[in-house]
């Protein structure tokens, strides 16, 4: 299962950025992923609910945005969206596209909890 590859990158790079910002713990992650990826969303899913016990995630909720394949046509110019196997232009058939987006595997962004600048540390 490379999801679980996967999950552990963007845990790492979720983690490390929250703790740069002296996070007290990481609420929801957004990811979007390319519809011409072979990443399985249950499958996602699963390896963060398995990796994120004992991490500043823990309890966080992965949010996975899912972009359809994109094309532009090299011949007339025309952009449009397309499934894994069906890369010909709707508008002059020429099967010199250019793939443009649907092959993305990235953080959109991180959200965070911060400790509370009234908090001293200590006890009354």
């Amino acid at each position: 299962m490379h999801e679980m590859g996967i999950v552990s990158g963007i845990l790492t790079a979720s983690v490390e950025a929250a703790a740069r910002e002296n996070a007290t713990g990481i609420n929801e992650i957004r990811i979007r992923v390319g519809e011409l990826t072979e990443i399985i969303d249950d499958a996602l899913c699963f390896a963060f609910e398995a990796l994120t016990p004992g991490t500043l995630a823990e309890g966080a909720t992965l949010l996975v945005e899912r972009v359809p394949g994109r094309s532009v046509c090299a011949e007339c110019g025309n952009s449009f969206n397309h499934g894994r196997f069906d890369v010909t232009c709707p508008q002059c058939e020429s099967f010199l596209c250019e793939l443009v987006e649907g092959r993305e595997l990235e953080i959109e962004s991180i959200d965070i909890d911060l400790p509370d600048e009234n908090d001293t540390g200590e006890t009354p």
